[in-house]
C-alpha cells in the first residue's frame, strides 16, 4: 500500500500533495520508507546534482535505488529520531530558496515540517507526498502523551493507559492527530477496535 486516497474530512486535518520539481539551487529531501517512490517519480540527473536525501528505511530497502540516482550527499538513518540532528543541521546551514520535499508517513512529514518551520521556511512552501503507512501519531488530550503507529480506533494511550477515540483533529504543532477518551460518559463502554480507515 504506497499511496492511499485519504477521505474528506475536517479542516484541520492535513492534505498532502504530489512531490514536483521546483527550481533552486539546493533541494532536501527527507524521504520515509515507501516515500522513496516519490523520489524516484521525480529524479533527473540535473536535480539530483543540487540534492540532499536523507532516508529512513523502515524496513524497506531503496537504498540501493536512491544511491543510484547520484546526489550530491545520501545519509541514511535508523530511525526519524537518529536522523533528527542531522535534519537539524543541514536546515540550519540552509540558504535562501531552499526546496523541501517530505515523503512517507504522516508522523515524519509532519515532525519533519516542523523542523523546516522552525528555521523560517513556512509551510506552504514544503512539498509533501504521502506514501506507505497510515498508522497515525496520536497525542492523548489527557495525558499529553503521544503513542506513534496508531492503526485502530480506539485505541489505548501507551502513557495513562485510557481508551480514546482517533479524532481527525490535527495540531500541526504537535504533528498529531488528537485522541481523546471514548468511554468518558460511560466508563467501560468501548466499542470494539477497528482500522482507523475501515
Amino acid at each position: 500500500m504506497s499511496k492511499f486516497e485519504f477521505p474528506k474530512s475536517i479542516a484541520s486535518r492535513p492534505v498532502w500533495g504530489t512531490l514536483e520539481v521546483r527550481s533552486g539551487e539546493h533541494h532536501l529531501m527527507i524521504v520515509e520508507a515507501e516515500g522513496a517512490e516519490a523520489i524516484l517519480d521525480i529524479a533527473t540527473p540535473e536535480l539530483m546534482a543540487k540534492t540532499h536525501i536523507i532516508y529512513i528505511p523502515r524496513h524497506t530497502d531503496h537504498v540501493a535505488k536512491l544511491q543510484a540516482l547520484n546526489p550530491v550527499q545520501f545519509y541514511e538513518g535508523p530511525s526519524y529520531e537518529a536522523s533528527l540532528q542531522r535534519i537539524r543541521r543541514v536546515l540550519g546551514d540552509a540558504h535562501m530558496g531552499l526546496q523541501v520535499y517530505l515523503s512517507g508517513s504522516e508522523g515524519m512529514m509532519g515532525q519533519a515540517m516542523n523542523e523546516a518551520m522552525a528555521v523560517g521556511i513556512p509551510h506552504t512552501a514544503i512539498q509533501t507526498e504521502h506514501r506507505g503507512s497510515t498508522a497515525r501519531r496520536m497525542q492523548c488530550v489527557h495525558c499529553k502523551g503521544i503513542t506513534e503507529n496508531v492503526e485502530v480506533d480506539p485505541y489505548v494511550c501507551a502513557h495513562c493507559g485510557l481508551n480514546l477515540f482517533v479524532r481527525d483533529h490535527y495540531s500541526r504543532r504537535l504533528a498529531a492527530y488528537q485522541g481523546v477518551r471514548v468511554d468518558a460518559e460511560d466508563h467501560g463502554s468501548v466499542p470494539e477496535p477497528k482500522g482507523i480507515y475501515k
